[in-house]
């Protein structure tokens, strides 16, 4: 059973070890190129390039992002590095870059208190990438059959002792790795979040333009989508507010 989770780890993780084609390679590094030579909307064009042909990368979303941030557009400076960060929720750069950039925005949301139990959670299931956890995985599988395979051969009691309760206890922490990337997984695809790119959007009290008003937010402002309903998205704000806005007026991440 481990030796299949071993193997399908590793199909996982490779796709994602660097560009899979030279043809990508050479697009990002021709970005990389015109971003240096501030060539900002070259830049963008070639990045794009990349996710149209259906490969994502951190770091093809993050250069991406700050290509937009040079070139003024928040919004999309905002879904991009939020992008990145699904991929890379531990990445430094990829949460500073966020935060620097939502000083830019109008919008200045406090996030809703939570408790303690909670926020130590998300930040243990957030604290690396699926791809960073599942490498991990590997490497403890391997220690620990490695301790394993040790201790048939060890030759005094004391070492086999130790060989086969390390090994144990570093199988359990690979299959640990496992369930926190699992976890990340759900978290994400649970959490369904927006960049709205609208300059100005009112929020209505239902999915209907004579609707009440409930509260106004303004482009580059993330959002929760709750639910959707015939062109209309019911979204969440960090401070809890709910209301409803036209799809069109925010891109999902």
């Amino acid at each position: 059973m481990l030796k299949r989770i071993i193997y399908f780890l590793l199909l996982f993780a490779l796709p994602y070890a660097g560009f899979g084609k030279d043809a990508e390679q050479a697009l990002f590094e021709q970005g990389n190129t015109q971003y240096a030579k501030a060539n900002y909307k070259a830049a963008v064009e070639l990045y794009q390039k990349i996710l149209n042909s259906g490969y994502q990368s951190e770091a093809v979303y993050f250069n991406l992002g700050n290509a937009y941030y040079k070139l003024g557009e928040i919004p999309s400076a905002l879904l991009y590095y939020e992008k990145a960060r699904k991929l890379a929720p531990g990445d430094d750069d990829i949460n500073f870059n966020i935060q620097f950039a939502n000083l830019k925005t109008t919008d200045k949301i406090d996030d809703a208190p939570q408790l303690f139990l909670v926020n130590w959670w998300h930040s243990i299931i957030l604290m690396a990438s699926v791809n960073t956890l599942s490498t991990i995985s590997i490497l403890f599988f391997m220690a620990g059959f490695g301790l394993l395979a040790y201790y048939l051969f060890a030759n005094s009691i004391a070492l086999k002792k130790a060989s086969f309760y390390s090994g144990l206890i570093i199988i359990l922490l690979g299959l640990f790795s496992i369930f926190i990337a699992g976890r990340q997984t759900a978290y994400f695809e649970s959490h369904h979040e927006a960049i709205v790119f609208s300059s100005s959007v009112t929020a209505k009290s239902g999915p209907d333009n004579n609707a009440k008003n409930l509260f106004v937010i303004h482009d580059g402002t993330k959002v929760t989508i709750v639910e959707n309903n015939s062109g209309w998205i019911k979204i969440r704000l960090l401070n809890g507010s709910e209301g409803w806005i036209n799809l069109s007026d925010a891109k999902e991440i």
